[in-house]
């Protein structure tokens, strides 16, 4: 994997800041987006009375990520684990002690899990993932092969020596937690820095929160992962780890059928009863090898396990079903009651067609990967009817507020009446994306609440980076009754985005 550790001093600083740095007198919240880490996306949140000092901390957590990831990663050949990977059978090698935890801490979660995590996983990975480009189901043969060799004992280590002794051929990965420890030590080096109060490193919806501040966090619904989608729950977090993992983003398909990305061990099949689990601990790697775990063993040994641990978590069923833990209410913002307003009368004839409540139109597109540029750029995305006014904001990206003219066209028009809102910046926890890539939803809605007529409208999606590209695309649709599915080539920052229009599924 490769990781690109270009250090920006364009962070967030929420409030209307002048453009020329000042030091504020009170300690602020700074955030930084990244693409392409650990093959998804990074989110630093960190509070500082220094931008200065922000800079360094982040500079730190990324060396360190990228420090871990080169012992850690079996994409990268040059790393410590595939060298290792690459030496002779039965012969003692001598590795650093972060891949020696690292494989111990893979026994070890094998034992407590009854073999429910395994780095030999990729066995069966590699074997689903031959099954879908062949789009033929593996036999029971193949799955039984695949069983024996996950079975078998793949390593030996001497704590005495810090040597770790190949046994056999099978491939490994080390995924389940690898990254929520690489996490926690990011989330270490930047603290360790200086001035800093609080510091949130998430990645791919992995995050460890450690200082004094309590951190929002979003939890994905597996159901309806959009971005602009409302979340399942809302949590306020201080000094945690908390892991998502789950199969609706990462996966195969073979026909007509869905196949998770997490596999169990112990039958070489791709999991199907838990579409998602949501963990809290004190510990990263508990986190990050429990909501995997969670996914894979029954309700009954997740609810035992957790209980073993410390650990509050939510789990979802393939039918919708959610479940949490006793103590997942000590984290959960209770809902506040809303007061009943005015219904505004519809802007809209009575005599229109209106949308179909039943339809919704969904956005896929994703940032290109850019050389020495990890950045995401501000983004806003809403649609215009014929007149060419703005209907409905869908979504709006942004690190600094006094930035946010450098989106030309979405502030001409929404600029006047924009105000920063603190949920903007709240943490989301979800199962792992894959680098760039984002979904928008639009229900039909206007910005008021009221569904628009049936008829032309176009997507906006406007691109920015500071003293850099302004990119714009306009996609014209005609939203009806009848399904509709466009691609656009997209742009310097954007690829090829997708708009289909049609019954919610």
């Amino acid at each position: 994997m490769k990781i690109l550790t270009t250090i920006f001093t364009a962070l967030l600083l929420i409030g209307n800041q002048p453009r020329e740095e000042k030091k504020p007198l009170k300690p602020q919240l700074y955030v930084s987006n990244h693409e392409n880490v650990l093959g998804t996306s990074l989110e630093f949140k960190i509070v500082s009375v220094s931008e200065v000092e922000v800079a360094k901390a982040e500079q730190a957590a990324l060396k360190e990520i990228n420090r871990l990831s080169n012992i850690f990663s079996a994409y990268h050949s040059n790393s410590e684990f595939s060298q290792w990977m690459k030496s002779d059978l039965n012969k003692p090698i001598k590795v650093s002690k972060e891949l020696f935890e690292m494989l111990s801490l893979f026994e070890q979660w094998k034992y407590q899990t009854n073999g429910a995590l395994d780095p030999s996983a990729a066995v069966a990975t590699k074997l689903w993932h031959e099954a879908a480009l062949n789009q033929d189901i593996p036999s029971k043969a193949k799955l039984r092969e695949a069983v024996s060799k996950m079975q078998a004992k793949h390593y030996l280590l001497n704590l005495a020596d810090l040597t770790a002794t190949r046994l056999d051929q099978v491939p490994l990965v080390m995924n389940s937690f690898a990254k929520s420890y690489i996490i926690n030590k990011a989330c270490d080096a930047a603290l360790g820095t200086g001035n800093i109060e609080n510091v949130v490193v998430n990645i791919g919806g992995d995050l460890v929160t450690k200082g004094n501040d309590t951190d929002l966090i979003y939890v994905t619904n597996p159901l309806e992962n959009a971005e602009n989608d409302a979340p399942l729950a809302k949590l306020l977090v201080k000094n945690k780890a908390v892991a998502t993992s789950g199969n609706y983003r990462r996966g195969e398909q073979i026909g007509k059928n869905w196949y998770s990305h997490i596999i169990d061990p112990r039958t070489a099949k791709p999991v199907t009863e838990i579409i998602g689990a949501t963990v809290i601990t004190e510990n990263a790697v508990d986190a990050g090898a429990l909501a995997t775990a969670f996914n894979i063993l029954t309700l009954k040994e997740s609810k035992e396990l957790a209980k073993k641990i410390g650990a509050a978590y939510l789990i979802v069923t393939k039918g919708g079903k959610v479940i949490t833990s006793e103590n997942w209410s000590e984290y959960v913002v209770p809902n506040k009651e809303e007061s009943v307003k005015e219904v505004e009368k519809s802007p809209y004839a009575e005599t229109q067609k209106f949308w179909d409540p039943k339809f919704e139109l969904v956005i896929n597109f994703k940032f290109n990967a850019i050389e020495d540029n990890s950045h995401r750029p501000y983004a806003a995305i809403w649609v215009e009817n014929e007149k060419r006014e703005s209907v409905r904001n869908l979504a709006l990206w942004y690190r600094k507020t006094n930035w946010i003219p450098d989106l030309r066209n979405w502030y001409r028009i929404n600029g006047e009446r924009f105000k920063a809102d603190k949920e903007n910046y709240a943490s989301v926890t979800g199962a792992t994306r894959n680098p760039g890539s984002y979904t928008i939803r639009w229900n039909g809605k206007d910005d008021k609440g009221n569904y628009v007529p049936q008829g032309k409208y176009t997507v906006i999606i406007e691109t920015a980076k500071e003293h850099g590209t302004n990119e714009i695309i306009r996609q014209a649709l005609d939203l009806k009754k009848a399904p509709v599915k466009v691609t656009n080539a997209g742009n310097v920052e954007v690829s090829a985005a997708s708009f289909e229009f049609g019954k919610k599924k």
